[in-house]
């Protein structure tokens, strides 16, 4: 990832409606959700479920995402900066 979205802050919006969706598509996992949370921390996520995750993203963010923004993503704070910086470019 850039650098510019690596200290960018997080939407506490864009932040909460992620981590419903870590909620809901990850149910059996009960550990914090913050912005340094990986897929490694969370049992349930694998390749499948990190589809389904960027799908619910897209959705719910109305933006597409390419796979190389995808494959760059380090966190879930990373994925959260690149929606604001996405939804900022109109």
């Amino acid at each position: 990832m850039s650098g510019g979205l690596t200290t960018s802050p997080i939407d506490p919006e864009i932040f909460a409606a992620l981590t419903e969706i870590v909620r809901t598509l990850f149910d059996e996992y009960t550990g914090p959700v913050g912005p340094e949370l990986t897929a490694k921390s969370v049992g349930q996520w694998d390749s499948l479920a990190n589809v389904q995750f960027m799908v619910l993203a897209e959705q719910t963010f109305k933006i597409r995402f390419t796979t190389r923004e995808i494959t760059d993503l380090g966190s879930l704070g990373d994925l959260a900066r690149l929606i604001v910086a996405k939804r900022g470019r109109g």
